[in-house]
């Protein structure tokens, strides 16, 4: 009899599973940038990944959290977000959602509850606290149970997460959604991360807060649906979300717009503004998201002087969609700086030393080590998703918060 009953769930699961099509989103961080045109190409990533949604007829949505950029998004970011779900709604594609780290609000109270009880969409965070564990329940659609936990601000959800219990489901495709960060996909950094061998064993495991492409087994992170920084946009170009379709996970690329990038070497703010045009005319910028990046040692004049107002008039005449620029690898000669330059560490000091002399303070004692976290290298092959969430640890750990 028990064997016939275990038999018939895996029969059970098996066929839900063949049957099966859903969509695996998250990280849209809608009203993310500042740039306006950037807001907007935030928002037509979103919405072409919900009319792919609908044209590919998914039987349901995953919104694995950081749907907005903050618990409070503006007025007009909210009104196109809820115009895309109530086509969800038309269409007859239900979507379920969890909170991340970015749209979670202590007080509890965010847009995502007023998504729910408009009917576009369903938290499902549902579980209580008992005896040191944290259970779940599922929210059951079609041949699906669907358990969701929230992501919080500084990876507090990592040691909750460990804790939870799935309330059974017998004989359903059963889908854990969760936004934090995995030690299979950071590896040995470290960071603060859950050990996925800790959690209960599910069908599909949907994961986002890491703005990686990561998909191992059953288990997947949705990949940022924008990038969300200068950094993002060099690398990762373009967006993406996941589909599930019949036990198999593909990846869906979102491409809207090009990014062209430049990188111009510069030792003098003097003939900087034609040294850069020079480099722009040699590239595409119509129609394209230029990123312009200035390194070196400025030998004469200052950063101030540099003509950017030009620079960004020829840009906006080759028609370029977007102009971003970066000046942080880019510094001024410091001639009536005197220090020892016979090491690394002997410069630090003095710039340090100098440092203190000039700003008292009672949290001066930190800087040396905070320095030393700042000197950590990007490693082979990282991602800067990963990099900067291991720079933030490190820095948390020396500021003990």
């Amino acid at each position: 009899m028990c064997i016939a009953v275990i038999y018939n769930n895996l029969y059970i699961t098996a066929f839900n599973v063949k049957l099966m099509k859903f969509a695996h989103i998250g990280d849209c961080h809608l009203g993310s940038w500042a740039e306006p045109e950037l807001r907007e190409l935030n928002l037509n990533s979103f919405q072409t990944a919900i009319d792919r949604c609908i044209r590919e007829k998914v039987d349901f949505i995953l919104i694995t959290g950081d749907l907005f950029d903050s618990a409070y998004p503006p007025i007009d970011v909210l009104k196109e977000t809820f115009r895309e779900f109530r086509k969800l709604k038309e269409a007859g594609i239900p979507a379920f959602l969890i909170a991340g780290s970015h749209d979670y609000s202590v007080s509890g109270k965010t847009f995502l509850d007023v998504l729910d009880k408009a009917g576009f969409a369903k938290n499902v965070e549902k579980f209580i606290e008992k005896d040191g564990k944290i259970m779940i329940e599922p929210t059951i659609y079609k041949n699906a149970a669907i358990y969701g936990y929230p992501g919080r601000k500084s990876g507090l959800e990592v040691d909750e997460i460990e804790k939870i219990k799935l309330q059974d489901a017998p004989g359903l495709f059963r889908i854990l959604m969760l936004h934090t960060a995995i030690r299979g996909a950071v590896g040995n950094l470290p960071i603060k991360a859950v050990d996925e061998k800790k959690l209960p064993n599910v069908n599909y495991l949907a994961l986002s807060h890491l703005h990686i492409n990561y998909i191992r087994d059953n288990c997947a992170y949705s990949g940022v649906l924008f990038p969300n920084n200068i950094s993002e946009l060099e690398e990762l170009k373009n967006g993406s979300f996941c589909i599930f379709d019949n036990g198999r996970i593909r990846r869906e690329e979102i491409k809207i717009k090009e990014v062209e990038i430049f990188e111009v070497n510069l030792d003098s703010a003097l003939n900087a503004k034609d040294k850069i045009i020079s480099s722009l005319k040699q590239g595409r910028l119509f129609d394209r998201i230029v990123i312009l990046k200035l390194q070196g040692i400025l030998e004469s004049g200052k950063i101030s002087d540099i003509d950017f107002n030009e620079i960004e008039d020829f840009v906006r005449k080759e028609k370029a969609y977007s102009f971003l620029k970066s000046t942080s690898r880019l510094f001024m000669h410091e001639y009536e700086m005197k220090v020892d330059l016979s090491s690394a560490e002997a410069l630090e000091a003095q710039i340090i030393k100098r440092f203190e002399e000039k700003n008292q303070g009672k949290f001066n004692f930190l800087i040396p080590e905070l320095f030393k976290t700042l000197q950590i290298d990007k490693q082979d092959d990282e991602k800067n998703a990963i990099y900067e969430e291991r720079l933030m640890a490190e820095a948390k750990r020396v500021l003990e918060i």
